[in-house]
C-alpha cells in the first residue's frame, strides 16, 4: 500500500471536513437564513478553502484540467484496487473515526441498498468518492472536492461564499461575466465546463458504462447552487429538469448516510461482486 497522506497543512484538516459542513449547511428542516448563518461562522479552513477554490477555477484552469484527466490515461484498475487506492488517503490528524474511505463508500451504498434502490444506484453509492483520488494524483483540495459550479459565465451568488470571486481572474473577461457566457440558452448542462473535481472526474470514467440517470448523480451532486437553489436554470434544458429529481435523490444518502458503525466487508464483498460485474468491465480506465 502506497504511503498515507496527511492533510493536515491543507485549508481543511481533511476532506471529510468539507461533507460536515455540507452535512450541518443543508440540515434538513433549516431555512435559507439559517443557511447563511452557518456560512457566515464557517470554520477558517472551510471559507480558506472555499477562498482558494473561487480565485483559482478559471476557464483556463478546467479546460486544461480536462485535457490532463479526461483522457483517462492513468492506467486500468479493477473497482476494488481503485477504492484501496483511495484508502491511501488517510489523514493523521483525524482521531474522530477510524473508518477506512472503502467503508465511507460501503456506508452510503448500502444505505441505498436497503431503501430498495435500483442496482445501479447502489453502485453509484459505492463509486461517487472514488475521484478523491486526485489528491492523490497531487491535485489541491480546492481543485478536488467542494460545491462545483459552471465556468465560463457568470456566477450565482446562490453558490456558497460568492463573494470570493472576487479576485477570479475570469471576472476581467467581458464574454465570462455575462448571463450566458459561452454557452447557448439552455444548451443543457452536458455541455456546460463545471469547476472541476472529483465529481466530473468519475463521471468521465463511468460514461460508456452507466445510465444518464447515474452520471447525474455522479457529476452533479455536488453543484448545490442548481439542485438545492434554482440557479442556472437559464443552461439547463428538458433532459436536465427530467434528471434533477434523481440527483435530488441521490443527495441525502450522501449527506446522512455516514455513522460510526464499520459495515462487515467480507460479508458484503459477493455482493459487490456481483453489482460491479453487471454494469462494469473487470478493469476500468482511469
Amino acid at each position: 500500500m502506497s504511503k498515507a497522506i496527511s492533510f493536515s497543512d491543507q485549508p481543511l484538516a481533511n476532506l471529510e471536513e468539507w461533507d460536515d459542513f455540507l452535512e450541518g449547511r443543508y440540515k434538513e428542516g433549516k431555512s435559507e437564513t439559517e443557511f447563511r448563518q452557518y456560512d457566515a461562522t464557517v470554520n477558517p479552513g472551510v471559507a480558506e478553502f472555499y477562498r482558494l477554490n473561487h480565485e483559482h477555477q478559471t476557464v483556463a484552469y478546467v479546460l486544461g484540467k480536462e485535457k490532463e484527466y479526461f483522457g483517462l490515461t492513468r492506467g486500468k484498475k479493477t473497482i476494488w484496487e481503485a477504492a484501496e487506492f483511495l484508502n491511501t488517503l488517510v489523514d493523521d490528524s483525524d482521531p474522530d473515526t477510524d473508518l477506512t474511505q472503502i467503508e465511507h463508500l460501503l456506508q452510503t451504498s448500502e444505505a441505498m441498498r436497503r431503501d430498495g434502490q435500483p442496482r445501479w444506484m447502489v453502485l453509484v453509492g459505492f463509486i461517487h468518492d472514488l475521484g478523491k483520488c486526485l489528491c492523490l494524483y497531487g491535485e489541491p483540495q480546492w481543485g478536488v472536492v467542494g460545491d462545483t459550479f459552471p465556468v465560463g459565465c457568470a456566477w450565482s451568488d446562490q453558490v456558497v461564499f460568492p463573494e470570493y470571486f472576487a479576485k477570479n481572474p475570469d471576472r476581467n473577461v467581458a464574454e465570462y461575466q455575462t448571463k450566458f457566457g459561452i454557452y447557448e440558452p439552455n444548451c443543457g448542462l452536458e455541455k456546460v465546463h463545471m469547476s472541476f473535481g472529483h465529481d466530473g472526474y468519475i463521471a468521465e470514467v463511468m460514461k460508456p458504462f452507466l445510465p444518464d440517470e447515474a452520471l447525474y448523480m455522479l457529476r452533479f451532486h455536488s453543484f448545490y447552487a442548481w439542485h438545492r437553489h434554482g440557479a442556472y436554470t437559464h443552461l439547463t434544458n428538458e433532459k436536465d429538469q427530467a434528471m434533477l429529481e434523481w440527483v435530488q435523490k441521490f443527495n441525502p444518502y450522501d449527506l446522512y448516510s455516514k455513522g460510526h458503525e464499520k459495515p462487515n466487508f467480507k460479508e458484503l464483498k459477493p455482493y459487490y461482486d456481483d453489482l460491479f460485474a453487471e454494469f462494469l468491465p473487470e478493469k476500468v480506465a482511469w
